[in-house]
């Protein structure tokens, strides 16, 4: 009899454990997902058409919190934890809950998950959600243009919508977003690689966009989501630490797991942290993976304004995914706000409507900020009435897209944004030089 499984996931990772671990495992059968992190994907399917000719029904997505009964109503022999992001504590409090049900508890390592590609790939990813990757790899991709090389970054998951649909998606110009009904979140990722003229791939089946992605490069760039471990076997492995919030580069899964795989790990907000944390983080690193070339990097901000923002009420505005479950206490909006002479920042709890209220409850230590929450069009709808009830003088946008062009802004608003700058050598065009 095959042993019966349990994946735990947030429609990303344990879509690609199934997909490349699973699937085609007669010595397996999956009976259920469990989700947590976003909202509105339990009560779904993963749909037959993804799971293939063994699972003619699909499999049934549950919310995490019904874990231990399906444990024992499905029988499950043993559950695997896929997902990201989530300190060691988490973990084992996870791994507890299982074992006193009844099941066995696994984690799937990266020789069994990882795909490889026939090109070159260079993987971006972090200690932490909200380290900079995304600034990273836009750089990455920059230096790996100027040499001449034709460049497709492929995003972690974000399959928040039809996952038949969603299965490879292909996005080279904006219209691209719509005709596939982008969230705030994953135009967030995938507008500024269309912006700069480039292709980027993302979807929930990634060997087939693996397939396709390798017809128009010369190397890709693997795009990483949280904290994740690559999809695709790299052959330069960048991850990066963020001295924001040292000691958690050797306390969250998997980024211990990245940090202590990686061939280059890039140091980067020191010009807004401070010298404890990042020597702590640097000692860190030292520690557990002694052999990896470190980057120093800033990530500088740009206003469009700064002048505008002296004596103003402001309302900040960060990357959803950081301020909660990445736990950032705040961003780049605070850092221009503090830099230019805000007067306040303004509270946005009293105001919120919706699901940013419950957002707010699940994630109480969000603080002042407000989170740009829009996995659809419900939660779109409450940013924008919480925007606008928030009494603030001015907006500072600070996530990686203008939200004045998927919501109404009546306020005067400000996008704030930044770019990674290497500090001294060695440098990224220096890891890259072999590509």
């Amino acid at each position: 009899m095959p042993r019966r499984i349990v994946i735990m996931g947030a429609a990303g990772r344990d879509f690609h454990n199934f997909n490349t671990v699973f699937r085609d495992e007669p010595g397996s059968l999956v009976v259920a997902f469990t989700a947590t992190q976003i909202p509105n994907i339990e009560g779904r399917r993963y749909p037959p058409e993804l799971a293939g000719p063994r699972y003619p029904e699909g499999i049934p997505i549950h919310p995490e919190s019904d874990l231990t009964r399906l444990v024992g109503e499905l029988g499950a022999d043993e559950v695997i934890f896929s997902y990201s992001d989530v300190s060691h504590e988490t973990v084992m409090h996870k791994a507890s809950i299982v074992l006193a049900a009844g099941a066995d508890f696994r984690l799937v390592g990266p020789r069994a998950s990882m795909l490889k590609a026939r090109v070159p790939v260079v993987s971006v990813c972090a200690v932490r959600t909200g380290s900079g990757k995304s600034q990273t790899t836009r750089r990455v991709i920059r230096i790996l243009r100027e040499k001449g090389r034709r460049v497709v970054a492929i995003r972690h998951p974000m399959p928040y919508g039809d996952l038949v649909r969603q299965r490879v998606q292909r996005f080279a110009k904006m219209e691209d977003l719509d005709l596939h009904r982008c969230t705030i979140e994953e135009r967030e990722e995938y507008e500024p690689h269309i912006a700069s003229g480039g292709v980027i791939y993302a979807g929930v089946d990634y060997g087939a966009i693996l397939a396709e992605a390798e017809k128009e490069a010369d190397v890709i760039v693997w795009d990483g989501g949280n904290n994740d471990l690559p999809f695709y076997l790299p052959d330069v492995e960048i991850v990066v630490a963020d001295p924001h919030r040292p000691g958690h580069e050797t306390t969250y899964h998997p980024g211990e797991a990245n940090l202590r795989r990686a061939h280059v790990v890039v140091i980067n907000k020191i010009d807004t942290a401070d010298a404890a944390g990042v020597a702590e983080v640097r000692r860190s690193i030292h520690e557990v993976n002694p052999r990896a070339t470190v980057v120093d990097a800033a990530s500088p901000i740009f206003v469009d304004d700064p002048s505008a923002i002296r004596g103003k009420r402001v309302l900040a505005i960060e990357d959803g995914p950081t301020l909660t479950h990445g736990e950032m206490k705040y961003g780049a909006g605070v850092v221009a706000a503090m830099k230019h002479g805000a007067a306040d920042i303004v509270d946005p709890r009293p105001y919120t409507v919706g699901s940013i209220t419950r957002t707010f409850e699940t994630y109480p230590e969000i603080g002042t900020l407000l989170p740009a929450m829009g996995y659809g069009d419900e939660q779109m709808r409450d940013l924008e009435a919480t925007v606008e009830r928030t009494p603030a003088d001015l907006v500072l946008i600070a996530t990686p897209i203008d939200l004045r062009r998927i919501i109404r802004i009546t306020k005067p608003a400000l996008r704030v944004s930044y770019e990674l700058q290497e500090i001294g050598k060695p440098d990224l065009t220096d890891v890259l030089r072999s590509l």
